[in-house]
C-alpha cells in the first residue's frame, strides 16, 4: 500500500523570492505587505500573497488595483515568474530523494507550490514514519521554507489534508482510514475546479462527507466524471500514479495544440507522427520501443497516461498507431477528453536492441515490423487489456510443476518450421506421451478395482460415472526431487475406457493394508 506524503509550500512563489533575495538589500524584508502579480482577465491579478498580506484580507486572484485601493501604495508588487517557480521547485524535489526516490512536483491544477513522496517501504530507514515527518519538518523549517505535511494513503488525501487540514503540526493518517480522516474537508480540497466547488456549496455539499453520501449518478450527469474521479482517487478507489521526478525518458517527443482535439483518430496520427520523430535517434542507438507511455493533457490540466507494452522492439510508426487505436476503442468514453487535449507527449519508458538491417538489400522499416505473433500478441493485450501469457519448461518432474505462465515474448516464442520441426520430433522420441489437458488439481477415484495388487485399474468411479477399462499402458514412475521435498512415489497408467475416453490416472502409494493405495485422474488425452 503507498503512504504518501504531501508537502504545500505556503506562500511558495514569495518564499522563493526571499531566498533569492538572501544576502542582499531588497524591499522583501522592510515590513510592508508583499504579493506577486501577473496579467489576468481585467488587468493585472495577484498569484500570491505573503502571510502579512494575507492577514490584511488579500487573496490571490485579487485585482492588483483593488488591493493598491484598499492597502495603499505601501503594497510591494513583484511580477510572477512560473518557469522559475518550476526549477526552484524542482531543486526541492531532488533534496527531497533523500527520504524515498519517489518525489513528485505539484502540477500546475494543483497549484504547483508543493510536492508528494511516497515514503512506503523508505521510512524504516528514518526510524518510522513519526521520526520521518519530524525530520522533514524540522529540515524545512531551518531552511526558511514554511510548509504543511500530510501523510495519507493516496496524493489526493494527503493534498487535502495539507492544503486545507489546518494545523502547523505534521497531520498522520492511520492506514485505512481516509474517509474518516477527510470528510470534515471543504469540497474544494478534492482538486476540483474553483467554479465547481462554488456549484456544490450552492447545493448544500460543502464537505467530502456529504459528497460521499450524496447518489453518485446525478452528480456525474451535472459535473461530469471529474468529481467523482477526483473524489475515488481520494479515497483509493481509483489509482493515482505518480511521476516521479527524475523518469524523464531518453526518447520523448510533445506537441501542443492552439486549438484542442479530442478524437480518437486525431490522436492516433498524432502519436504516430512523434513516434516517427522518435525512429531515428532509436535507429542510431540500435534501440527500439518495448514500452510507451501516452501522456495527453487537457485544457484544465490533467494528466491522461496510456501505457503500450510491446512484446518486441519497434520503431514502426504503423504498429504504434494500430495498437494505440485498439487501446483507446476498448477505453471508449473513458478516456474522458473534457474540453479536449492540448499537448500530447509521447515516451519510451523501456527500450529493446533491434538487429541493425541492411536497408539496401531489404526494406529496413518492413524490418521494424513485428513478426506475425508479435503482432497478434500485441493486439490481444490492448484489445483484452491482460497482457497474454505462455507456458515456460521448469526443472521438475512433477507434472503440475514442469511448466508455469510468463508474459509472453515474441523473440522467445516464436519460432522457425525447422525449429518446430525439430523440437517435435525430440520430444516424441524421447519424452513419454502427455495429455492434452492437465487438470489444475488431481481428482479422485473411488472403487478402484485391479486384477493385480500393483497393476493397472480394471474399472474405477470417476466424476459419479463407472469407466471400465479397455486398455492400459504404464506405469511411469514420477517421483519428486530428492533434494528439494520427500514425497510420496507416483505411478502413472494411461488407460482407456469402453466409450473411448483417454485418462492420465495415478497410483499414490502401495496397497499395504489397512490403508489402500490411492487413486487420483490428472489429465485428459484427445
Amino acid at each position: 500500500m503507498p503512504r504518501i506524503v504531501s508537502i504545500w509550500l505556503e506562500h511558495w512563489p514569495i518564499t522563493r523570492l526571499r531566498r533569492a533575495a538572501r544576502g542582499s538589500r531588497d524591499d522583501l524584508e522592510d515590513g510592508a505587505p508583499v504579493v506577486v502579480a501577473a496579467a489576468g482577465p481585467g488587468g493585472l491579478r495577484l498569484t500570491a500573497v505573503d502571510a502579512l498580506a494575507a492577514s490584511l484580507d488579500l487573496w490571490p486572484g485579487e485585482p492588483l488595483a483593488r488591493a493598491r485601493a484598499r492597502i495603499g501604495p505601501r503594497i510591494v508588487v513583484h511580477p510572477s515568474d512560473p518557469e522559475a517557480d518550476a526549477a526552484a521547485l524542482a531543486r526541492l524535489c531532488l533534496w527531497a530523494k533523500r527520504y524515498t526516490p519517489t518525489v513528485s512536483p505539484f502540477r500546475a491544477s494543483e497549484g504547483g507550490d508543493g510536492l508528494f513522496l511516497d515514503i512506503a517501504g523508505a521510512s524504516h530507514l528514518m526510524g518510522g514514519e513519526t521520526r520521518l515527518m519530524a525530520d522533514l519538518a524540522r529540515r524545512l523549517a531551518a531552511n526558511a521554507l514554511p510548509a504543511r505535511l500530510a501523510l495519507a494513503d493516496t496524493p489526493g488525501a494527503a493534498f487535502a489534508l495539507a492544503r486545507h487540514g489546518g494545523g502547523s503540526s505534521p497531520c498522520i493518517v492511520t492506514p485505512g482510514v481516509t474517509q474518516a480522516a477527510i470528510g470534515h474537508l471543504p469540497v474544494r480540497a478534492l482538486r476540483v475546479d474553483p467554479a465547481m466547488a462554488e456549484s456544490l456549496h450552492r447545493l448544500g455539499l460543502r464537505r467530502i462527507g456529504q459528497l460521499m453520501e450524496a447518489p453518485r449518478a446525478p452528480l456525474a450527469k451535472r459535473f461530469g466524471k471529474t468529481l467523482l474521479m477526483r473524489l475515488d482517487q481520494a479515497l483509493g478507489l481509483r489509482p493515482e500514479p505518480l511521476i516521479a521526478l527524475g523518469d524523464v525518458s531518453t526518447f520523448s517527443a510533445s506537441r501542443g495544440f492552439l486549438d484542442p482535439i479530442g478524437r480518437q483518430s486525431d490522436i492516433v496520427v498524432t502519436a504516430s507522427q512523434l513516434i516517427e520523430d522518435l525512429a531515428p535517434r532509436l535507429a542510431a542507438a540500435d534501440l527500439g520501443a518495448r514500452a510507451l507511455r501516452l501522456i495527453l493533457t487537457r485544457v484544465d490540466g490533467l494528466d491522461r497516461s496510456l501505457d503500450l507494452a510491446l512484446s518486441e522492439p519497434t520503431r514502426c510508426p504503423a504498429a504504434v498507431a494500430r495498437l494505440l487505436d485498439l487501446r483507446l476503442d476498448r477505453l471508449g468514453a473513458g478516456l474522458d477528453a473534457g474540453f479536449g487535449f492540448e499537448t500530447v507527449r509521447l515516451e519510451v519508458t523501456e527500450t529493446g536492441t533491434m538487429r541493425p538491417v541492411q536497408a539496401a538489400l531489404r526494406d529496413a522499416d518492413r524490418a521494424a515490423v513485428p513478426r506475425v505473433g508479435g503482432h497478434l500478441a500485441d493486439a490481444l493485450h490492448q484489445r483484452l487489456g491482460r497482457r497474454p501469457l505462455r507456458l515456460e519448461p521448469r526443472r521438475s518432474h512433477i507434472p503440475e510443476r514442469a511448466q508455469r505462465t510468463v508474459p509472453w515474448q515474441a523473440e522467445k516464442a516464436v519460432l522457425t518450421w525447422a525449429d518446430e520441426a525439430k523440437a517435435l520430433d525430440e520430444t516424441i522420441a524421447m519424452r513419454p506421451r502427455r495429455p492434452l489437458v492437465l487438470l489444475r488439481r488431481s481428482e479422485p477415484v473411488q472403487d478402484v478395482l485391479a486384477s493385480e495388487r500393483d497393476g493397472a485399474p480394471c474399472r474405477f468411479h470417476w466424476r459419479a460415472r463407472l469407466h471400465v477399462v479397455t486398455h492400459a499402458e504404464g506405469p511411469e514412475r514420477i517421483a519428486a526431487e530428492w533434494w528439494s521435498e520427500a514425497a510420496v512415489a507416483r505411478d502413472y497408467y494411461l488407460v482407456e475406457d469402453e466409450a473411448g475416453r483417454r485418462l492420465w490416472l495415478y497410483r499414490e502409494g502401495a496397497h499395504e493394508p489397512p490403508a489402500p493405495a490411492r487413486w487420483f485422474v490428472h489429465g485428459l488425452f484427445a
